[in-house]
């Protein structure tokens, strides 16, 4: 069976991701991005997936996969049965850690830790234990103190003693082949080409797909209707040209992120963020002269 490409966002004025979810949830299926992704088990046991490595878990399992490789942990838990909280989740692209090895040489240390997680790492329950309160901290950490908690993490990860290679040194994850899967297609299409008019006729084509078979595939994928996905894509690069260029007017902005109507624009951008883009604009303004002044 052929992994899913999960799109994983990672906020505006954020370096990575940092979540939490129960059992069920939408994620919980055998797929792949291409971000790396550090994986603590909070709550049930059960098998997991990863290249081609089962084996079973249990609370405190933390592990790290890197680009593209294809993962799934699956709980035994009885049928209709909820967890609240199962597991928290760290994300973060090749681009991001390489920019700051490069900022940072001391960081190079991490290459090894990055290099053995394409086969993805199991780390000891020692190692577990020492990370995990500090993965819980950084679910609703905010400002520099992510940034103090990610590098802890890192760090904590690198000292680690008796981790494990999962996958077997054959295995070697294919995106491309990935890719063929029609709503993966259809996918790479969108984030192509998101601020471009197009149809979601045009996508179930993509996908070799009916449009009402495309709609139910892509809502199961993602957790949100194509209208609703296409939106929040549009409204965060909206704000990353908000955060980068003060002086852009926000007709040219609504535009330019693909929206043909001002008005739309204004109110679907306050659904989003609980404001007008103008008012955002102040706010960052505000900040970026407030830390200036300190």
């Amino acid at each position: 069976m052929e992994p899913d490409l999960e799109v994983v966002q990672i906020r505006p004025g954020e370096s990575f991701a940092a979540w939490s979810h129960g059992y069920p949830f939408r994620t919980v299926r055998w797929h792949f991005h291409p971000e790396y992704e550090l994986h603590l088990v909070v709550a049930t046991r059960g098998r997991y997936f990863v290249g081609d490595f089962i084996g079973e878990f249990s609370p405190g399992n933390l592990v790290l996969t890197g680009p593209n490789l294809p993962h799934n942990w699956v709980s035994d838990i009885p049928k209709g049965t909820t967890v609240p909280l199962r597991c928290r989740i760290v994300q973060f692209t090749e681009q991001f850690i390489e920019g700051m090895q490069a900022a940072l040489p001391e960081l190079a240390a991490l290459q090894p830790l990055l290099e053995k997680s394409r086969r993805g790492v199991l780390f000891s329950q020692e190692t577990s234990l020492q990370v995990a309160p500090l993965m819980r901290e950084l679910m609703d950490a905010k400002g520099v103190r992510r940034i103090e908690l990610f590098l802890l993490i890192l760090g904590q990860l690198c000292r680690g003693q008796r981790d494990e290679v999962l996958a077997s040194a054959s295995y070697l994850p294919d995106p491309s082949g990935y890719m063929s899967a029609g709503i993966n297609r259809a996918l790479a299409f969108l984030r192509g080409n998101l601020t471009q008019p197009f149809t979601e006729a045009k996508l179930a084509a993509i996908a070799g797909q009916s449009t009402s078979a495309f709609s139910r595939a892509f809502r199961k994928h993602t957790g949100m209707s194509l209208v609703q996905y296409v939106k929040r894509l549009r409204i965060n690069l909206a704000c990353q040209i908000l955060m980068s260029d003060e002086h852009a007017p926000i007709t040219d902005i609504c535009f330019e992120v693909g929206f043909n109507n001002l008005s739309n624009f204004n109110r679907q951008f306050r659904a989003e963020k609980g404001m007008t883009p103008s008012r955002f604009r102040l706010l960052r303004m505000d900040n970026s002269k407030a830390g200036q002044a300190a």
